[in-house]
């Protein structure tokens, strides 16, 4: 078995990382602005984004089911088991903060339309308080997210730069493990 990811894996990797990091620079541009035809315009795009991502997400979990990773490289256990809980919320975080916000959408009488071209069904009916509790729990979900986000990438650079191990260019191909 390889030491490096396949180059599935890591184009799946950073197009979701690329994705999630826009979509929440959105999500933030947008919620501090009045209401507008540039809001809704951006609501629409946010809306696309994150349904693409949770498709992404799905696919990066099919993946990796068919195609086993590479082993982790030696580390000591508390650390094995920290990088495996990371990933394990990440990857849940990562379906439910879409799924919370096609709900909060339901939930606001306001349909999701994929590309302004294909209507998803509602998930819930109107409901304002339900509206008001999910969006609440979206955005705290996002910040969670990008918690769990710097600590995974807090770990990469750890030991990338102080253990001098290959765990960050299995990721980036062309990055050369420091000696």
């Amino acid at each position: 078995m390889s030491a490096r990811y396949s180059s599935p894996a890591i184009l799946l990797h950073w197009l979701m990382a690329l994705g999630l990091a826009a979509n929440f620079a959105l999500g933030l541009t947008m919620a501090d602005m009045a209401l507008s035809p540039e809001k809704l315009k951006f609501f629409s795009w946010h809306k696309w984004a994150g349904i693409t991502l949770l498709g992404l997400v799905a696919l990066r979990l099919l993946w990796r089911l068919l195609r086993q990773p590479p082993p982790m490289l030696p580390m000591p256990a508390w650390q094995r088991r920290s990088a495996a809980a990371v990933h394990g919320l990440m990857y849940l975080l990562m379906f439910a903060i879409p799924l919370s916000g096609w709900l909060m959408s339901s939930a606001a009488g306001v349909q999701v339309v994929y590309l302004g071209m294909f209507p998803l069904p509602d998930l819930v009916a109107k409901n304002k308080a339900l509206f008001d509790l999910l969006k609440e729990v979206h955005e705290s979900l996002n910040f969670t997210l990008l918690a769990l986000v710097a600590v995974h990438l807090a770990g990469a650079l750890k030991h990338h730069l102080m253990d001098g191990d290959a765990t960050l260019s299995r990721m980036i191909p062309w990055m050369r493990r420091v000696p």
